[in-house]
């Protein structure tokens, strides 16, 4: 920097609150956001203006095309000025039409049925059919509502990434002996004469120009999904796709190539009228199950809370009763888990959460992402075990989340995704946490769910890691021995063994098997049966002692050998002392270790 003048970097993203967005009624958008400027685009600033940290802001260079489009690059000092959060609150208004939109529709369709039973003739047939018209829009602009919320907060995370990496770019340059002026340019310091600047000079350089490229490519990219979002409103919204579907037996890739093969007003059709059928579809983009799954989310509560009115009625003393209190109390949990889930859909803040799947019955099952697994460079998905219901999917998306807050420190301005994958009937009890059933039932599901990741991916493929914890570990383990899995790397915490006895019989990469078992895990106590029972007979005897110091079988655990036992083949990253449930703890390097596999480092 030049002139004497004192530089400051970028903020983090995140490091300011944004403004707050305009009004609903007229299109939430964020305050100072100029019309035509694009997503990421402020009004070109004046000479003298000034950045929030006071330093004087550059001009910002622009041809007319890109003043009147939006389209043009972004600049230094419009990244450093962008305010991811700003758009996470613009799309979350958004989206926070939508109970309005459902309340009035529930409304047209209450006036409908009470108007029925005193009215008839054509006027009345006019009337209801003109009332059924008008409650179908509703109900079709549901999905738009989400998907403007899902357009901004992806913009909102691709800039946050850039913002990352421009500001990780500015420290190493600085550190190095560099400095970066106000306009983004590089040059050595003069107070810090350092040798062979040159290549330090043209790597800070490329670094800010990938940083601003990102910025500018996801600007334009936001910036046509709106105006193809403003062009169905007007030219029609929803047309009724053809009658084919994909059968039953259909995998991820033949269900992406049909969903490909729909307009944009098909694939809006099938949402808003089939979600049953789109939220759960392996080979569906992730931002169509979340719309149609969020239309579920609202059905389901709504099932639910019939369900309880009718069970609320006291019956005579008897086994009708105690039935009647068991299923109320199954419907009452469901609720609660139903209710701390929509709670985390609704967060405004990053990453913004994608519903992938959805089913309230028996135990219940949740698929939800955390930030969108399609346009994400590295994927974590993440099984749980042993008791994890519906109820408990907030508690067990708050690890998944963690392993992504320890990516972004690890990795700035990487793009990762993670997914709550708990589509199966995890054990809730000993007896059935001691057989195989439950994981192998699950096996083909996480098989199809990986592979439909892998086919609605956009650009390069992901990097895509499966975790499992506990149970959830030999779920993976199955799945990956009799299906295979599309995954770049497994790792299993906690772990009772994962049905096979070495890592080369998992399918994976070579060096992509990794584990770690906490010293103080009781996992460690798994034993199989019949070693339980030997050690029982042999215990206290100066037999017992000799052979539990030159024990062969010592590494072999309930379901397997321990995957994370020198002869397993796979390799090993370290955990503290915090029990079965701590892998995730924040001072656990475990949670460093699995973050580096999810990056690949």
């Amino acid at each position: 920097m030049t002139g004497g003048e004192t530089r400051r970097r970028p903020r983090p993203a995140g490091a300011a609150q944004g403004p707050r967005p305009a009004g609903a009624t007229q299109g939430p958008r964020p305050a100072g956001a100029t019309r035509g400027s694009g997503p990421a685009g402020t009004r070109p600033h004046r000479a003298g203006a000034t950045h929030d940290r006071g330093t004087p802001a550059p001009r910002r260079a622009a041809t007319a095309r890109d003043r009147r489009s939006g389209s043009g690059p972004v600049g230094y000092a419009q990244l450093w000025r962008a305010e991811p959060g700003a758009w996470l609150a613009t799309g979350a208004a958004w989206r926070g039409l939508a109970g309005p939109v459902r309340h009035r529709a529930t409304g047209l369709a209450a006036r409908a049925d009470a108007l029925r039973p005193g009215w008839s003739g054509a006027a009345s047939t006019a009337a209801q059919r003109r009332l059924g018209e008008l409650r179908t829009s509703l109900i079709e602009v549901l999905p738009a509502l989400v998907e403007v919320d899902q357009t901004l907060a992806e913009f909102a995370s691709r800039v946050g990434a850039a913002k990352a990496r421009l500001d990780a770019e500015v420290v190493r340059a600085e550190s190095g002996g560099l400095r970066v002026d106000r306009s983004g340019a590089v040059r050595p310091d003069p107070a810090r004469p350092v040798t062979r600047t040159g290549p330090a000079v043209v790597r800070a350089q490329a670094g800010i120009r990938d940083a601003l490229a990102l910025a500018g490519a996801a600007d334009r990219e936001a910036a046509d999904r709106l105006a193809e979002i403003a062009t169905a409103a007007v030219t029609g919204w929803v047309s009724v796709p053809p009658a084919w579907r994909p059968g039953p037996g259909a995998g991820p890739a033949e269900v992406s190539r049909w969903w490909a093969g729909l307009s944009p007003a098909e694939r809006r059709w099938l949402v808003g009228h089939e979600p049953g059928r789109v939220g759960h579809l392996d080979g569906v983009p992730v931002t169509a199950r979340d719309q149609a799954n969020r239309l579920l989310l609202a059905d389901r509560r709504e099932e639910l809370l019939a369900r309880r009115l009718a069970l609320r009625r006291p019956l005579p003393a008897g086994p009708a009763e105690v039935a009647r209190r068991a299923r109320l109390a199954g419907v009452e949990t469901a609720l609660r888990g139903l209710d701390g889930l929509a709670e985390r859909l609704a967060t405004s803040g990053a990453p913004r959460a994608y519903l992938l799947g959805l089913d309230p019955a028996g135990d219940g099952r949740a698929v939800v992402a955390l930030g969108n697994p399609d346009r994400a460079g590295a994927v974590l998905t993440y099984v749980p075990g042993m008791t994890a219901d519906l109820a408990d999917a907030p508690a067990e998306l708050g690890r998944a989340a963690r392993v992504l807050r320890r990516c972004a420190a690890i990795g700035p301005g990487e793009e990762a995704a993670a997914v709550l994958w708990l589509d199966y009937d995890a054990p809730d009890f000993l007896p059935e946490a001691s057989g195989t059933r439950p994981a192998e039932a699950a096996g083909p599901a996480l098989h199809r769910f990986q592979e439909g990741l892998r086919a609605t991916h956009d650009g390069p493929p992901a990097r895509q890691t499966v975790l499992g914890h506990s149970y959830g570990s030999l779920v993976v383990g199955t799945a990956a021995r009799d299906h295979g899995l599309g995954a770049d790397a497994l790792v299993f915490v906690g772990s009772p063994g994962v049905g096979v006895d070495h890592a080369a019989e998992l399918r994976m990469p070579a060096g992509q098997v990794w584990a770690s078992t906490a010293p103080d895990d009781v996992i460690r106590l798994a034993h199989p049966p019949d070693e339980l029972a030997r050690r029982a007979v042999l215990a206290g005897t100066p037999l017992g002692l000799v052979l539990a110091a030159h024990d062969r079988h010592s590494e072999r655990l309930w379901f397997g050998a321990d995957p994370s036992a020198p002869g397993f083949g796979g390799r090993r990253f370290p955990s503290g002392r915090h029990g079965h449930t701590g892998y995730w703890d924040a001072d656990n390097p475990a949670l460093d270790g699995m973050a580096r596999i999810v990056l690949g480092q």
